[in-house]
Parts: structure tokens; C-alpha cells; sequence
């Protein structure tokens, strides 16, 4: 009996040193980025018409994050900017979006977090609205994603289907497998892939990307969210949206990864406001898509994570898309790529809620939906300098960005102006080139002509 006793302990002995020799589990990723929401457009962030019940129920489980910034108030440079770390003129992405008759795009030189965490044994998987390239070597496929399910571009941009229709196509891997999509259904199919990626993978570690092409116009839903909003359509198409996020989280329950996975939500740019009830609302920021006041590229941006992200928190610290890639890296325990600029800063410690965490930045810089540099922010204080005309704001008294105190900082004004004029030579001298195929046509909207450079 007393050796059995003894053999029974070493067993556990052996069995306690395999366990702590054993590397940690690699956690999860899921980064959900929504199309044109505004930072007022769901009800954890003030809407009153919106009900987004699972959103809300993931910012208590989470933490939401009130000074989120994206790298461009428009689709495609922005998007490239929370893939890669950088600012979309760093990687010669920052004239406006790519449009269908377009030969360009994202660079397959560039490391993605999809490319550096397939480099790490990760399953990964984009599901929604690409919109950095819709030929090859562009596609997700070439920037380190396992497949593909989704738009390649923006919804409205319909190009000719084979039975004379018009519409937007759907894409699988590299392969157009529907060249007139019924949007209506788009969401709910968005949805259906990205759960069945969740069940796949369970027993590896996985990023899932999905970008959804919603509440970018045209608005589509279906039964049962038809008519249920106060908002109308557009609320329809949010409250969507929400539905979707809730599948996805309790996927993630129902398979036991809660506890292994961090869910970032959030969105590429503010609300389209000249679309009027078919766009969105900026809340208490002023104007939206396309602008650089805080209403084009400040977004609502919620983060879960049981047991690691402290829950029913609110955190005012500013970070933004492009120090999602570094983060990410440090929370995988990997290193985000060397041989490179990167203008991301980790900010695992402030998202994890780490004690006298600080922001990752001492500064943030505001591109155009053209790549111009319109402003920086540096504390509390936001510089706009557009066309010889200086705003300043205080962001913490002034988030509405009413009160131009420029007159009254002259010092100030001076000195983050020529910050951003050294900061745009500089990264002007440095920026990379995005990916071109030979005769494409020149980056920027059709059609465009030289003069038209402003920012809509």
C-alpha cells in the first residue's frame, strides 16, 4: 500500500513538471471592424433609437475605450492601417479608396497580423470587406489569411454581372462565386462563416478577421430585423450588426475559448453624415466620414477578454488601429516585424487595465481621406492646420471641438506645427510603395483631376 502511495506521488510529481514545463496556451483573436459607424451608434455609447444589446453586454463583460482612433477618415487607408501597424502613407496607401477598375494595393511585401500570426502556428481567416486589393497578389489570401469569404470593395462600387445585372460580387479564396450578391443576406452569411471558422479551429490557436460591409450604403437587411429599430433602416442594419457579434460570442462560450480569447470591436472610420437617415451619428463629436475632426476618425471600440481585460470598464486613454498589430504581438508572444518602420506602439498594458498603465503614444497624427497631414494631437491637445487656418482644441474639455483657443496658445500652435511639418517630411522620405500591377491606372478616384486633392 505505501508503495502504491509513493508510485502515486511521483506520478503527480511527474505529471506537475510536465504542466509547468508545458508553454502557455496561445490566446485567441477576433477583430470585428464595422464599415461607416459612428461613434454615437449604439446604445453603450448614447444612441437612444439603437438597441444593441450584445454590444452592450460586451462592454460590461469588457472594457470600452472612448478616445479610439482610426489612421484615415475613408475605407481602404484605414483598413490598411489596422492590418499593418502604419500609417497608411507609410505604405503608399493614403489616396482615398480603391475603386473597381483599380490594378493596386496593398503591398504583399507588407506584414500583416494576419502574415506574422500564420508565422506563429495560427489559423486565420478573413470574413467580410477586404478593400486593399480585389486581384492577385493583393487579396487576403496574399497577406497571410487561410481563406476568404466576403466583398473586395465597398458595396456601392456594382460592376456588370454575365446575365446583363449590376451588383456587387462575392468572393471565396480568389474566386468571384456570386458576381450579383443578395446583400439583404450578407450579415447573416458573414456570420454563418465566421462560426463555422470558430468550430474548426477550436483545439489551435486562430485569428478571425471580420470586416463587415455594413452600415456602409446601400442599407440591406432581412427578417426578423426588418422594422425593428427606431431608427429606422439604418438602425435595422446596426441592431444586424449586433446580432451578429452576440452569435460569434456565444460560439466562443459554447466552445470553452472565452477565457483564451481577446474580441476587438470597432469601425474604419465615422458615419457617412450626407447620407442623412441612412447614415449614421457621430454623437457628441463633430462631423464624420471623410472629415478629420474627431466625428470622421474617432470610434467606438470595445475589447473583451475574461480573466484578462478588466470588465465594466471605461478607459479614456487614446490609442488607436495602428497599435493593433504591436499589441497583438505582445499578447501572442511574438515579435512584430524588425525589418521595418512600424508606427504602432504596444498597448497591451492600458487594454489589459495593467495599474499606472499610460497611453502608448505621446501622439497622434490626423491624414486626410487623401493623405494630406491636417493635425496632431499631443495630450489634450488636437492641432488643425488646414489651407493656412489653425484650430486648437482641448480633446478633455472640449471633445465636440467647439472652441477654437487658438489665439490663445501661440507657443502651442507654433510648436506642433512644425512637429507635423518634420513628422511629414520625415515619413514622406520613408514611405514604402503599395503594390501595383504593370499599366495600372494612377491611385486616387477615377477620373479625378490633379486640383481635386481636398478631403471631402
Amino acid at each position: 500500500m505505501k508503495g502504491r502511495v509513493i508510485a502515486a506521488a511521483a506520478l503527480a510529481a511527474a505529471a506537475a513538471a510536465v504542466s509547468a514545463a508545458a508553454p502557455p496556451e496561445k490566446p485567441n483573436f477576433v477583430v470585428i471592424f464595422c464599415d461607416d459607424l459612428g461613434y454615437g451608434d449604439l446604445g453603450c455609447y448614447g444612441s437612444p433609437t439603437i438597441a444593441t444589446p450584445n454590444l452592450d453586454r460586451m462592454a460590461s463583460e469588457g472594457t470600452k475605450f472612448t478616445s479610439f482612433m482610426v489612421a484615415s477618415p475613408v475605407c481602404s487607408p484605414s483598413r490598411a492601417a489596422l492590418l499593418t501597424g502604419c500609417y497608411p502613407k507609410r505604405i503608399g496607401l493614403e489616396d482615398h479608396v480603391i475603386f473597381p477598375p483599380h490594378r493596386h494595393g496593398l503591398n504583399p511585401t507588407e506584414v500583416t497580423i494576419a502574415t506574422m500570426l500564420r508565422k506563429a502556428g495560427y489559423a486565420t481567416a478573413c470574413v467580410g470587406k477586404w478593400h486593399l486589393g480585389h486581384v492577385k497578389p493583393f487579396l487576403p489570401t496574399d497577406h497571410g489569411f487561410d481563406s476568404y469569404f466576403g466583398i473586395p470593395y465597398s458595396n456601392d462600387m456594382m460592376t456588370p454581372a454575365p446575365d446583363g445585372r449590376k451588383g456587387a460580387i462575392l468572393m471565396r479564396d480568389d474566386k468571384v462565386v456570386d458576381p450579383c450578391v443578395d446583400q439583404a443576406a450578407l450579415t447573416p452569411r458573414y456570420t454563418e462563416e465566421a462560426v463555422k471558422f470558430l468550430r474548426a479551429n477550436r483545439d489551435r490557436p486562430f485569428f478571425l478577421y471580420v470586416p463587415h460591409t455594413f452600415p456602409h450604403v446601400p442599407l440591406f437587411t432581412a427578417p426578423p430585423f426588418e422594422g425593428t429599430s427606431k431608427r429606422g433602416l439604418y438602425g435595422d442594419v446596426v441592431q444586424t450588426l449586433d446580432w451578429s457579434v452576440g452569435e460569434i460570442l456565444k460560439t466562443l462560450r459554447e466552445l470553452g475559448l472565452d477565457e483564451r480569447t481577446m474580441v476587438l470591436f470597432t469601425s474604419d472610420n465615422g458615419p457617412w453624415l450626407i447620407m442623412n437617415d441612412r447614415g449614421g451619428s457621430a454623437g457628441p463629436l463633430r462631423d464624420g466620414k471623410g472629415t478629420t475632426y474627431e466625428g470622421g476618425m474617432r470610434e467606438p471600440c470595445i475589447v473583451r477578454w475574461p480573466g484578462r481585460v478588466p470588465a465594466g470598464r471605461t478607459c479614456s486613454g487614446p490609442w488607436g488601429s495602428i497599435d493593433v498589430l504591436p499589441t497583438i504581438a505582445r499578447l501572442a508572444g511574438v515579435e512584430p516585424p524588425a525589418d521595418r518602420v512600424l508606427d504602432g506602439r504596444d498597448a497591451s498594458a492600458l487594454v489589459l487595465g495593467t495599474p499606472g498603465a499610460k497611453p502608448p503614444r505621446e501622439e497622434f497624427f490626423y491624414f486626410s481621406a487623401f493623405g494630406r497631414l491636417d493635425g496632431v494631437r499631443e495630450g489634450p491637445w488636437k492641432l488643425r492646420s488646414v489651407g493656412g487656418s489653425n484650430e486648437l482644441f482641448n480633446l478633455e474639455t472640449d471633445v465636440g471641438e467647439r472652441f477654437n483657443v487658438a489665439t490663445n496658445h501661440a507657443e502651442l500652435v507654433a510648436r506642433l506645427a512644425a512637429r507635423m511639418t518634420a513628422f511629414d517630411a520625415e515619413l514622406t522620405a520613408a514611405a514604402r510603395p503599395c503594390g501595383k500591377l504593370p499599366g495600372a491606372p494612377p491611385v486616387g478616384p477615377p477620373n479625378r483631376k490633379p486640383q481635386e486633392t481636398k478631403a471631402p
